[in-house]
């Protein structure tokens, strides 16, 4: 127990929460009608958001539909690309270093 207690500790929260995001945004319908939002843009009222369409365009573009998931947010590549980088990173540096970089 203290063996996996301590290999839990050594992860960083990082690390936890973008792998976490990527498993959520393959699990969101991108097609839904409505869906529920984090944007604080959108809880504000406001109707037009520059990462508006972000997350339902990585989740088309996981299923293979290129035009759909550029015509919904053209960064969605670069955001998938960005997340597997900072991925990367934080665990290569898990492997090199015991204090995260």
């Amino acid at each position: 127990m203290k063996q996996i207690t301590a290999l839990l500790n050594r992860i960083p929260l990082e690390l936890i929460f973008w792998i976490g995001s990527l498993v959520a945004i393959l699990m969101l319908e991108p097609h839904a009608e409505s869906h529920f939002s984090l944007c604080p843009l959108n809880q504000l009222g406001f109707d037009w958001c520059p990462g508006c369409g972000l997350g339902r365009s990585m989740n088309l573009l996981a299923h293979g539909d290129f035009k759909a998931s550029w015509s919904m947010h053209p960064l969605g590549m670069v955001a998938y690309v960005v997340i597997f980088h900072r991925i990367w990173n934080l665990i290569k540096n898990l492997k090199t270093t015991h204090n995260y970089g």
